[in-house]
């Protein structure tokens, strides 16, 4: 079920509950909703309001910190191939084939965040084969003078730092929502908006806000689960800077680049 459709959910309920309360106000004998009736009720108001709050900004605030962090790596992941790039052509044009690799293995990077659900089960198998076969490329290379000895080690440290960034982050995304706090926020805000009922009249106004209100926290909703699925949904973290590293890689070396 997308996004949309469980916060149009959460807000249907939301409003159901207002409503509940509305009606409860004009049915039930006056006694029920004056006096130390109302104290209490305004009680349980205030509590849940403040449950509300609390609740819901950890889970915005944690939410956009999964948006954040995998975006902030991505961006990271990138610099290092950036560098990794760098260091190959300094090394010669024998080094050209792990440039290649690494475009392949950023390529299915590609497919394995923000490809179908196809794609990133052949990307996770593809990925395990680059990764494989690069190394053995690396360990081939034969430095010939201190200059490439330290060209290569440093193409080997960013390389492995781009497969750990690159499980770190396919474990992060693959996260789940936290569905009872979710669950939990729907019930409170409910019975808030059932007790607010109580207190107030029917009338335009009344529904009026009522539903602005169940709106407000339906959009609340939306935004935690978009911000969860950083790579598949409308709030999206963007492809575009690892595109630019693949497209770099694609370019051919320079001749005569090695370093002495």
């Amino acid at each position: 079920m997308s996004s949309l459709a469980i916060s149009l959910i959460v807000t249907g309920v939301i409003v159901a509950g207002g409503v509940l309360g509305l009606v409860l106000q004009r049915v039930l004998p006056e006694r029920y909703t004056m006096d130390k009736a109302r104290d209490m009720i305004g009680g349980v108001v205030g509590q849940l309001t403040l449950l509300l709050v609390l609740v819901n900004g950890l889970l915005i605030w944690t939410a956009y910190g999964v948006y954040s962090t995998q975006q902030t790596e991505l961006q990271t992941l990138v610099a290092r191939a950036l560098e990794f790039d760098l260091e190959m052509r300094q090394f010669g044009a024998v080094a050209d084939e792990a440039r290649s690799m690494l475009r392949t293995d950023l390529v299915w990077a590609h497919e394995q965040f923000w490809g179908d659900d196809t794609s990133r089960a052949a990307a996770y198998e593809a990925s395990y084969k680059a990764m494989g076969s690069l190394n053995r490329f690396l360990d081939g290379l034969e430095p010939k003078t201190p200059a490439q000895t330290s060209l290569l080690t440093a193409a080997r440290a960013n390389y492995a730092f781009i497969g750990e960034q690159r499980l770190l982050m396919s474990l992060q995304a693959a996260t789940p929502v936290p569905w009872p706090l979710i669950y939990a926020v729907t019930f409170w805000a409910s019975l808030l908006f059932a007790s607010m009922g109580l207190l107030s009249k029917l009338s335009p106004m009344s529904v009026a806000m009522l539903v602005l209100g169940s709106a407000s926290i339906g959009l609340a909703i939306f935004l935690i689960l978009e911000f969860s699925q950083p790579y598949t949904s409308s709030i999206r973290v963007s492809p575009a800077p690892l595109e630019q590293a693949i497209l770099q890689l694609d370019k051919p070396g320079e001749p005569g680049g090695a370093v002495q």
